[in-house]
């Protein structure tokens, strides 16, 4: 395949010569991402949702959704026009990119004020609708691409983008499978690591490390605004009920205000519950999973607690079948959560407490679909959730489940096998 910097013959496995400026360089080809004939249906799929709506082409630029659909998170852009072949354009670092995606068309790029002119020469007509990521491109950015594309109407195409990435591949699926079969191994780690008297950030340490041996990326990519998370949370007792302004049921106090979540200083003791809520994000594919492990008992409250939010983990499997909008899977576990007299614990304490009960998982940790309240999105069978009905007891602790489900036919298979009950160590 040409490429205007030089050449390069991608092979199966070992290593590659590239041909660059008369220099031939060795670079090691590690395990590749998608290969094209997954991107060349990723892209069809955006193809025909941006015909639907008369929108000329797509530049993507966002790193995630630039994996998705040219399996390199190297600095460019993408331009996905409504018919024909993309033109992936490199910033840097374009040895690494030409590697790394399957396309045909890579070439290098030096400034972004280059795109109409570079589109041109490569055939493609200038858009008269142009879409962007609008939801998460900043606002300096969206005057600057006004600016390159003068006499484009820009519109926002993340939409599209995030429905077509809410449905998993069959090989997504495998990719899944395998995040949560790493996240099953993190698990069982825990009882190894903890003891009473450790603190909090020590043991998280210490399991952080295990998951990274494991090949955790160690990077937890999400969409919305302001949200980030670092591998997970390990918290124990009264510190995993305290809020923070990540949306999510449990906070922690963190190690310190700048964090203001996660694993902190605290000591772990005897008869707490000691929530590991973790991600494993494998090539890119994250299982998000938690479990409640104690040193000795729990009183009976917390153990009762967390069988109640099992049987409502099991009556949702059956009840989020594909048509089922989203919401109504929400509302369903709400009012059991109710019915069991944790109305007022449920996701949460308070006014500010979380409307959702499960959030989309995939190359991001908050994608389509959300089990939130008012949410409209039918479930698809393909889609991924994790599921997480939990109860927060203010000074006492958390108790409840998080799994990687998969939306079937006939309802939510997890793709996590370590047991959900609280697993008790002896104290």
């Amino acid at each position: 395949m040409w490429k205007p910097d030089g050449s390069a013959e991608k092979q199966d496995g070992g290593f590659i010569p590239i041909k660059f400026k008369n220099k031939t360089m060795t670079m090691e080809l590690y395990s590749p991402g998608a290969p094209l004939k997954e991107l060349q249906v990723r892209i069809e799929s955006l193809q025909k949702a941006m015909q639907a709506k008369s929108i000329n082409g797509a530049l993507i630029a966002q790193k995630t959704d630039l994996f998705y659909f040219a399996a390199t998170s190297q600095q460019g852009w993408l331009y996905i026009p409504a018919s024909g072949l993309p033109l992936l354009m490199i910033f840097k670092e374009f040895n690494r990119a030409i590697i790394e995606s399957p396309l045909e068309k890579v070439i290098s790029l030096a400034s972004s004020k280059k795109i109409p002119a570079i589109l041109e020469d490569y055939g493609y007509n200038l858009p008269a609708v142009l879409g962007l990521e609008l939801d998460v491109l900043p606002a300096n950015l969206y005057f600057q691409y006004t600016d390159i594309f003068k006499g484009c109407a820009i519109v926002d195409v993340s939409l599209e983008i995030r429905l077509i990435r809410a449905v998993k591949s069959p090989y997504e699926i495998e990719l899944l499978k395998e995040a949560a079969s790493f996240s099953d191994m993190v698990a069982a780690k825990v009882p190894e690591l903890i003891e009473a008297g450790k603190t909090e950030i020590t043991v998280a340490g210490q399991l952080e490390a295990y998951a990274r041996s494991l090949g955790h990326q160690g990077i937890i990519r999400m969409r919305l605004w302001g949200s980030e998370l670092f591998y997970g949370h390990l918290m124990s007792g009264a510190s995993a009920a305290v809020p923070s302004y990540l949306a999510s049921p449990t906070g922690g106090k963190g190690v310190s205000p700048v964090i203001g979540q996660g694993a902190g200083f605290r000591k772990i003791g005897k008869n707490e519950p000691i929530l590991v809520d973790y991600t494993f994000a494998h090539k890119g594919y994250i299982s998000d999973h938690a479990r409640i492990f104690a040193i000795g008992s729990l009183p009976d409250e917390l153990m009762q607690a967390h069988e109640d939010m099992l049987t409502i983990q099991e009556k949702t499997k059956k009840q989020a079948l594909p048509g089922t909008p989203s919401g109504d899977i929400y509302e369903m576990m709400a009012a059991l959560a109710k019915e069991m007299g944790y109305e007022n614990n449920f996701m949460g304490v308070g006014d500010r407490r979380i409307r959702f009960t499960g959030h989309g998982v995939g190359l991001e940790l908050d994608e389509f679909p959300f089990l939130a309240k008012g949410q409209k999105l039918p479930l698809a069978a393909g889609m991924v959730i994790a599921l997480e009905p939990k109860v927060i007891f203010p000074g006492k602790g958390v108790v409840g489940i998080e799994n990687t489900m998969l939306v079937t036919d006939t309802g939510l298979v997890s793709l996590s096998r370590f047991d959900d009950h609280i697993y008790i160590l002896p104290g």
